[in-house]
Order: structure tokens, then sequence, then C-alpha cells
């Protein structure tokens, strides 16, 4: 990898970066501090200081930055447009839910070298291939360790590292590596002496041992071994010839075991450490399924309470909270509009102390993002708080900022019998709101502007912990709606639920309702099956108790299993219930649209969850995961000397027969390359809703175990055989080179 070296150096921008600027640091208009950046040699780590602050500073790695805005593109930075012109702004925007990093340089020139030298290493550092990101994680750790910078490290240094590295080995076999590794024999190791002894330190028995199974000579796999790996493995069937040649194309290091068609254990650890070597099938992570059915036959990646950065009683309203919904695959919006003071809307958490932002602001920003990952269509929930003056300002403001985006008419001018797909919308924002009349009645002026709040009201919507509880009198008030606004309404109207009776005999397609956790929760106990027809016709949106003011989440499986589409969740709050909408979504593009099954798109569905035997169909399956071991996993406490006690757990999300959990025994004191080889065993009444949840835990006799990483992913996107899956953080973003490798087989029930 000396590339990485030689085009760091050669590159203007990055040799500006690497002798260091002061920028200005700001947080709000009144926090604006100077901080002396410079990237370090690695090409990979930005470190600042406060030019007073002593010893203290900060680092973070280009890895972890998205996107370089430039200009005036955050909040921070329109707050202090008028101080600092666009050309010395810039932005840097983090993956996951850190905050972002707003900018100002001393000159143009200076602004561009940031800007232009950090997106050309962060296009470095996502075109790295899986040796050349393992290489730069270990280069990263020498670097962090080589205290007195003088490029080396003797034993002694070399066995703190591997504690910091969460490696926990015996003195003498340490010993013996570092002395291979010390080729001059001069008592420690350079950078790349280092690389090598951590590739012997990590080669790994158990990768080893399959390797063995498979290999005539144990030291090459021919063509015909890796084929018939892949066909009684990996469960590859026909296609193992094809991929078995494209797979040492691809991983293989030695040219000479390419010419021959063969691969060496190097090759056959690089293939399982690989994208295709991993849990999730490749194939599915694209864009793949029928795109051309009604919306009611999706599930749609919802966010609750958009607006919020934090929690709902005092937290930050903010334009990026949409921005990192959006980026997520989210597909629904909530927007919370209250009258301002100065005729402009505004939308925050009414009745609380949470910061307000300008309706038109979000509209202006919906323009710019809904569109970046996903082209299929955005739902702006509207709850709509106020008077007919500024409804109307929120109406023109729709139409003007949004143009051809915005939905306003049905597509072919018909009457819809069912709902258009989102092929048919891409690209299109649809509003979802109270309507005056329907889209039959062609509106005349007779009609009245009032519309019933119970509508609304009943269903809990009104997301305050009372509304669920008022007597009918009380919220049988009537609100004034303002008819430019009604007209923007189209395929998503908010209506009051009637029962599935009702439903079934009246409603329209394009009327749809909003329930609370709990009331969906009785609805889907008493009369599940019900609720999937209903839902294979309509659409329909749950949402968190209003009682949950720390923005908490409740399980979204539950609502998935009665076809539920629009399940909004904070996507503020990290946690177990977002892992399963990130697991649901990952497939299909992360285009936020994921095909329901097909037994519950039939408006004559039987299927219910608690009874899935009894639809026709009914295929359960045994799941088999033979926990094998982990690699390389995070340290969680910090404190000095601390190693981790691993244990891994596996959780089934599905119809309620189906939700279970089974774990490992916790290894004490080995973070670095523990080893189960244990076989947990689970029966699935019904894959096809199923989700599966790896997590590693840190092993506490005493308090409850540390969280170190899980991965979630839909039971259809398993592949099977020797499989790695690669950890997340709770924040959802990958900490390489974490991994748990598993070997996976699937057999039906009989």
């Amino acid at each position: 990898m000396e590339a990485e070296g030689s085009y760091v150096q050669d590159d203007p921008h990055v040799k500006l970066m690497m002798a260091g600027s002061t920028l200005r640091k700001v947080k709000s208009r009144s926090w604006k501090k100077q901080r002396h950046f410079r990237l370090l040699e690695d090409g990979l780590t930005i470190w600042y200081k406060s030019r007073w602050a002593g010893k203290g500073h900060s680092t973070f790695s280009v890895m972890d930055v998205e996107a370089v805005r430039e200009g005036h593109q955050s909040e921070v930075m329109l707050s202090i447009a008028e101080e600092f012109p666009a050309e010395l702004c810039f932005t840097l925007v983090f993956h996951g839910r850190q905050g972002n990093l707003d900018l100002v340089a001393d000159s143009p020139e200076e602004a561009q070298a940031w800007i232009q030298g950090v997106r050309k290493l962060i296009h470095k550092a996502q075109t790295m291939d899986e040796q050349e990101r393992q290489d730069q994680w270990v280069r990263d750790w020498f670097q962090k360790a080589d205290k007195n910078k003088d490029g080396k490290m003797n034993f002694k240094e070399v066995k703190k590292l591997l504690k910091m590295m969460n490696v926990e080995m015996n003195e003498d076999n340490a010993l013996h590596l570092f002395t291979m590794a010390d080729k001059c024999e001069s008592g420690s190791l350079e950078i790349e002496q280092f690389v090598h002894f951590y590739q012997m330190l990590t080669q790994r028995d158990e990768v080893w041992k399959v390797f063995q199974d498979y290999s005539g000579d144990g030291e090459r796999l021919t063509l015909e071994e890796l084929e018939t790996f892949l066909r009684l493995e990996q469960g590859e069937g026909d296609q193992s010839s094809q991929h078995a040649q494209q797979l040492i194309q691809r991983y293989e290091p030695s040219e000479s075991a390419v010419k021959e068609s063969s691969m060496s254990l190097e090759g056959f650890q690089m293939y399982l450490c690989s994208q295709e070597g991993s849990i999730f099938n490749p194939a599915l992570l694209e864009l793949h399924q029928d795109m051309n059915q009604p919306l009611s036959h999706y599930f749609i990646s919802s966010s609750h309470n958009t607006y919020l950065l934090e929690d709902q009683l005092r937290g930050l309203s903010s334009l990026e909270a949409y921005i990192q919904a959006l980026k997520r695959g989210c597909r629904c919006v909530e927007v919370d509009c209250w009258d301002g003071s100065d005729g402009e809307p505004i939308v925050y958490h009414g009745h609380t102390l949470t910061s307000k932002i300008l309706f038109r602001d979000i509209i202006s920003t919906l323009k710019e993002y809904a569109f970046k990952v996903s082209d299929f269509p955005v739902i702006v929930s509207l709850e709509n708080h106020c008077g007919v003056e500024q409804q109307t300002v929120m109406a023109r403001h729709l139409r003007h900022i949004l143009g051809e985006m915005l939905l306003t008419a049905p597509l072919d001018g018909q009457i819809p019998l069912m709902l258009p797909s989102p092929q048919e919308l891409r690209g299109k924002i649809l509003l979802k709101a109270k309507k005056l009349g329907g889209l039959e009645t062609h509106l005349d002026e007779t009609l009245t502007d009032e519309v019933s709040d119970e509508d609304e009201m009943a269903n809990g919507d009104a997301e305050s912990p009372s509304a669920e509880d008022l007597p009918a009198e009380t919220t049988n008030k009537k609100s004034k709606l303002s008819r430019e606004l009604s007209d923007l309404v189209v395929y998503c109207k908010s209506v009051h639920f009637h029962g599935f009776e009702h439903a079934r005999s009246q409603a329209k397609c394009y009327e749809m309702s909003s329930f609370s956790e709990s009331k969906a929760k009785k609805l889907a106990k008493d009369a599940g099956s019900e609720f999937v027809r209903c839902n294979a016709r309509q659409l329909c949106r749950t949402y968190p108790s209003g009682l949950r003011t720390d923005s908490s989440n409740y399980n979204p499986q539950d609502m998935w299993n009665v076809g539920c589409q629009i399940v909004a969740l904070n996507f503020q709050t990290a946690g177990l219930e977002m892992d399963l909408n990130d697991g649901r979504f990952r497939q299909n593009g992360c285009c936020g649209y994921v095909l329901k099954p097909d037994f519950m798109r039939d408006a004559d569905s039987r299927f219910s969850p608690d009874r899935p035997e009894d639809r026709p169909g009914y295929k359960p399956a045994r799941l088999s995961i033979q926990v094998i071991s982990a690699q390389q996993l995070p340290k969680v406490n910090q404190k000095e000397g601390s190693i981790v006690d691993p244990l891994v757990r596996v959780e089934i999300y599905g119809v309620p027969q189906d939700q279970t959990r089974e774990e490992t025994s916790h290894i004490n004191n080995n973070g670095f390359n523990p080893v189960w080889n244990e076989t947990l065993n689970f029966v699935v009444h019904s894959p096809e809703l199923a989700l599966v949840r790896f997590v590693v835990e840190d092993h506490d006799k005493t308090s409850r175990n540390d969280f170190i990483g899980q991965f979630t992913l839909p039971f259809t996107c398993i592949q099977l055989g020797y499989r790695h899956i690669h950890l997340l953080s709770k924040d959802g973003t990958a900490i390489p080179p974490s991994s748990v490798f598993v070997n996976i087989s699937v057999s039906e029930l009989t």
C-alpha cells in the first residue's frame, strides 16, 4: 500500500492539509472559535486542537465523513451567512447520527483545498479493497501507539499495543512471532514489519480447517475443489463452476495461483471476509423487487417527529434531522405545523420547549434531499394545527417550492380503484392530510370547509397521551380546512377508522387511518387477519405512544405482522427497534420500499400472525447457526487493561410464535479471536416475515452486559454456508474489521 503514501503526498490539496490550517469551528452565531487542523501522515486521520488547550486535541477519521458540503449548506452556516461569505464556508457531514462540523477558512483557496482534499480522501477510502482496509486499520493502530513517533516499536510497546487492540495472548507465542517479523534482528519492528507480524497473528485456524477439508494438497484449492466447496457448503448449485473462476480472479493475491486457476489460503480467507462471503445475499442488496404493485402492497420506511434530533420535550428541531432520515432511506416524514407569529407556519413539537423551524425551510430541504438515495415517492404526513390563513400559506409554499415534484391530481385523471405503484410515482412527493370531500366530488362551492377533528383524535392521532382517553363528545369539535391545502391531498386522505366492516364495504383505497401503537396492537390481537386484509387495499400508519417523551420506540415487527405499511419510528433514537427497521429496509437497494409477502397482498387473505399454520402454502423452516468465532471486536470499556468477555446472541423477530432468542456461552478475556463452535437451532413458522438479529455483548456477571455490535437482516436474505457477519455500531454504522464467523444451514421442517 505504498500507493496510499505517494498518492497523498503528490496531491496539492492534500499537501496543504498535511501542512495544516487554522480554521474557525462554528457551533452557533455566538460560538465561533479558531482551531488548528491538519491531516496526519497516515492520510486518513484529521487532527485538531485549540491553540491554547495545552495537550488536549481531538481526531477523527476520513472514513467517518460521508460528504463535504460547500458554502452555506447547514442551519449553522445559514445563521452566519451575513458574516462569512459562502466561498470560505464548508460543512463536514458524518455517517450515522454524529453532528456536523461547520468550518470557516481564511481564504477561498484554503477552503477549496480542504473541500477537494477531503473528497479525494473519502473516495480513496471507499475504493480500498478488503486487504488494503485491513492493513490501513493496522497502520492506524501503529500510529496511535508509536508514542515517540520514531516509526519503531520494541516488544514491550507491541505488547501494550496488542492490549489496546483487545488482544490477550500468551507472551511466548507473541515473542516467537515478534522475532520472526524482526528480520533485521534490531529488537524493534518498523511499520511494514508490524503489518507482517499482525498478519501472522491473525492467521485463523478455523478458516484453515475448512480449507484443509477441501484442499487435496493442503496448500491450494484447485478449481474443482473450490467448486465442490461452493456446491456442498455454500449452497450454490449450478452456478458454482462459473463462480469459482470469478472468485479466484477477484480475491487470489498470488499471480501464479491465478494462472493455475487455484486459490491459496490467503485468497480463501479474503473471499470469506468479502461482501460475497458475507451473510447478506449481495444480489438482494440491489433493487430487485417488482415496483409496479399498489402502494399498499409495500412496507414503507417511515419516520415519526422527523424534525427532532433528540427527545420530545426539550429537543432541537432541525432541518438536519430531515436530511438524516432521508439519507437512511426514509420515505414518509412527519411535519407538525403550528401558526407562526408573523404569518409564517412553524414546525415543532407543540406545547413543549423544543425549538422551532419554518415550514417553508423544511419543504426546501425536502426538495433538495428527497430523491438523493431513492427515486420512489416520499409521503409528507402533515399534522396540522394551523388556522385557515396559514394553511393556505402552507399550500402555496408546497406548490411554489416543490413545483412538478408535488403530486396535485390523480395520475391519469381517473378515480382510482386501487392505489398507484411506487414505479408510477417515482420522483413525486405526496401529501397525507385531511381533505374536504373525496376525489369523486368535483368540489362545488357548497361543500363546507369544516372537517371533524374526531377523525384524528379517536385514533389517538393527536399524539398526546390524553387524546386516546378523551370521551367522544370533547373530541368531536370542528376545525376549518383551507380549500387550497385540501386540494393537494390525492392518494393519502386521513380519515377516522370506523372498524373493519366499514373499511371493507365503504372505504376508498385512497383513504387511510393512523393508529397509536396501543390501538394498533389491540386491533392486531383482536382481529389479525381482518387487519391484514384491510392493509392489502389501504394504507395505514402507526406511531409511538405520546407517553414516550424520551423518543423511545416500539417494536415495528408487531405492526409489520399485520401488514401495516407506514410504521413510524423515531429515527433519531438508536437501538433495537431502529436496528430492525434498518435490517428490514437494507434489501432492495435501500430504496425505502419492500414488497410484502404474497399472502399479505391478497384482499381475501386468510393469514393471521397468531395462526401462521392455517394459511395455504405454510412452509416452516429449520434454521441452524453454528457460531464459530469472532474477529477484532472493539473495546467497550476504555479502562487500561480491560479486555472483553464476548458472547453471541441470535434473536428472531417475526410472528408471535417465532419471537425467540438463543445465546452462546461467554469467553473470558478475548475480543481478538474468540472461538465458540456452538450451534443454535430455531424453528421459523413465517420465514417470509422474520428478521434475524445477531448481537455481540461483553458479559458482565454483576450488571447488564455491554453492547459490542449487531447486525440484522431478513431471514429471506441469508446466504447459506460459511459466512461472515460484519458488525455495526449502536448507531448503525460499520465498525470494520469486527465480524462474527458462522456456518448456516436452513432446511424444511418435516
